[in-house]
């Protein structure tokens, strides 16, 4: 069999030619996802911002709107004035020299995380699903389960409204969990124990 350079060059170069058109069309549907409301916010949901991404303004820059008490909630908010769309999967948060705030990448279905060094991670997320998803401590205090991706219940627990410091409280194992939840334990929520 002969080996023919051109022919290897040519393979090898078709599929970078076939993606571009694709990387076009992956960023113009991310846009079309970002329209609408969105709650930036620290990963715990302490401090919240309402963003209002809009489809309109240039190819470099699509306008938004924060909610007045975003500067004060996220201080760095107050530097962004556009939002838009870098590579395939990077929404950005600008200000108006076109530069950086946050960038964020989705990590699950419609939950965006970005990086602001020397600060911590902040998480951008569809406003109804953020709202829906949120669930006040009295709505949490009582007798939950932890379950497998099959269903089967490995450890039941007890939330408490007893301060445990730190903004924590009591958490409670039931007797008879499997050994994995009694290493998870540490005796405090919600910041040992994701409750979202």
């Amino acid at each position: 069999m002969l080996y023919s350079p051109r022919i290897a060059i040519a393979a090898l170069s078709l599929p970078l030619v076939c993606a571009h058109p694709a990387a076009a069309q992956d960023a113009a549907a991310l846009k079309k996802e970002m329209i609408g409301q969105w709650e930036l916010a620290t990963t715990e949901r302490s401090k919240t911002c309402v963003v209002t991404l809009k489809g309109d303004g240039t190819a470099q820059a699509f306008k938004l709107e924060l909610e007045p008490s975003c500067a004060k909630a996220l201080p760095f908010a107050k530097d962004i004035v556009a939002w838009s769309i870098k590579g395939l999967d990077i929404v950005r948060l600008q200000d108006a020299s076109g530069q950086p705030v946050i960038d964020f990448t989705e990590v699950e279905s419609g939950i965006f995380e970005g990086l602001r060094q020397g600060e911590g991670v902040y998480i951008l997320q569809n406003l109804a699903a953020a709202r829906s998803l949120a669930k006040s401590m009295d709505q949490m205090i009582g007798d939950w389960a932890m379950v497998r991706g099959n269903g089967q219940v490995i450890c039941g627990l007890t939330l408490t409204n007893t301060d445990a410091g730190q903004d924590n409280y009591e958490i409670f194992l039931k007797p008879k969990c499997d050994f994995r939840a009694n290493q998870m334990a540490a005796g405090a929520w919600p910041d040992s124990a994701d409750v979202e």
